[in-house]
């Protein structure tokens, strides 16, 4: 997959933003948030909506009264959780991951005061989704799951951490406890995320209109889901179907970052660079998150603007030390950035193996396919591509990665086959590439 895709888990997951599968980001307060400044509801529904990635609604105002609680009452297991809790939300909604080492350090504090705390126990499974950590994220997420069997958002950690993990069955059955236990916007972007792995599309965009129904009332949910709606009608090509989701996910919650993101590769697409321009550029500047900067990098560059190109792929080393300095296992994610952009070669092919030996799923194999192919060994790169396709997942990136693999082999008509597959499902799958594999594919060259 591209450092696009990867950067948020096959349309669900946004797994270059630093979150699990439902990293919902906001830049301010949400109206019918759980948590609003000067009123807290129980902390079970606050907890559930924050380990969901949504606002707590006014998150600054709630770390300070939260901040005040805990120096007055240091022992106060539910104020440690919050607390916890807000400031994995506040890194969501700056960017800066240096929240997320805040949130260990009261996290462990409240477990330490009550070992089988549950909330802690989840919150600290959430913070391990979050900085890629998922195999920490599992024996949370069991642990949590031994302590409540019937809450529903534990099977969600666990199966998040299942997929990134490879182990796809397991991971499936956990997101069906989920949904059988508690359907809802969480549970139901799960199945359509499984449904999406397995090529069902359709099945996938069906399953995400439950999520969209499940969060009507609410205005982050709401958005979230359409724009993760839209997202799953981009990958098949659908772009005025995308437009119009994006479209109501800015209507449901105006600036929605996601969604600006998102109608910026639309735009992109249709080759409207000023407009994909200005959408990105809103993005960056709300939350300088590693997959924004590379849409605006990637969109300067394709406007012949190379210099402010530069820029923008410059910035994304210095992201990537402050991720890894607090604790965000990014190596997949800077290895496929450093492969798309024919940066630093040796040295992406060497991080994508070693993401690769922490996430061997879909998204390691084709990671790492994918940097032995730009480091011209495609002969280990091809059994790769192939696992890389065993769910029988439909994505543009993976299917021209493996045409790509395909070429440097020699396999021409294997390769014209893949390269036409990918334009075909989605022509705007990369503003790089996609350009890429028309012209080879018109010059006979493929």
């Amino acid at each position: 997959m591209t450092a696009k895709k990867i950067g948020a888990i096959a349309g669900v997951a946004a797994l270059l933003g630093v979150g699990g599968l439902l990293g919902g980001v906001l830049s301010g307060g949400s109206s019918s948030s759980p948590v609003s400044a000067g009123r807290a509801e129980p902390a079970v529904v606050a907890a559930d909506h924050a380990l969901s990635g949504f606002s707590l609604g006014d998150t600054e105002s709630l770390v300070a009264q939260l901040q005040s609680a805990v120096r007055e009452n240091p022992g106060d297991v539910q104020s440690l959780t919050l607390l916890g809790l807000a400031y994995q939300q506040r890194a969501r909604e700056t960017g800066d991951p240096a929240y997320y080492v805040k949130s260990e350090g009261v996290l462990d504090e409240a477990l330490a005061l009550e070992p089988d705390d549950l909330l802690a126990t989840s919150g600290l499974g959430s913070l391990a989704l979050a900085r890629h950590d998922f195999a920490g994220a599992l024996r949370l997420g069991e642990k949590a799951r031994d302590l409540s069997p019937d809450t529903a958002r534990n099977y969600g950690v666990i199966g998040d951490a299942l997929t990134e993990l490879g182990r796809y069955e397991d991971a499936f059955a956990a997101f069906d406890r989920m949904v059988a236990l508690k359907p809802g916007i969480a549970s139901y972007a799960r199945v359509s995320y499984a449904r999406e792995l397995r090529g069902d599309t359709r099945g996938a965009i069906q399953a995400m209109e439950l999520a969209v129904d499940a969060a009507r009332g609410s205005q982050e949910p709401a958005a979230w889901a359409m724009a993760q709606l839209g997202k799953l009608h981009f990958a098949v090509g659908e772009r005025d179907a995308a437009a119009r989701w994006y479209d109501r996910a800015l209507a449901a919650l105006p600036g929605y970052v996601y969604a600006l993101e998102a109608l910026a590769h639309v735009e992109g697409a249709r080759e409207n660079y000023p407009a994909a321009i200005e959408l990105a550029r809103k993005a960056v500047d709300t939350i300088p998150l590693p997959q924004f900067v590379t849409l605006l990098g990637d969109l300067y560059q394709v406007s012949g603007q190379d210099g402010l190109a530069g820029e923008q792929y410059d910035l994304m080393d210095a992201i990537h030390r402050l991720l890894q300095a607090n604790g965000v296992r990014s190596d997949l994610e800077i290895a496929a950035f450093y492969a798309d952009h024919g940066i630093r070669l040796p040295e992406a092919l060497e991080l994508a193996r070693a993401g690769w030996e922490e996430r061997p799923s879909i998204t390691g194999d084709d990671a790492l396919a994918w940097a032995l192919e730009r480091n011209s060994r495609c002969e280990e790169a091809l059994p790769l591509s192939k696992r890389a396709l065993r769910l029988g997942t439909q994505d543009a990136s993976l299917f021209f990665h493996r045409g790509m693999i395909e070429r440097c082999l020699g396999n021409r008509q294997a390769a014209e086959r893949w390269l036409r597959r990918a334009l075909e499902l989605n022509p705007g799958f990369s503003l790089i590439w996609a350009p890429v594999a028309e012209a080879l594919l018109e010059e006979g060259k493929a």
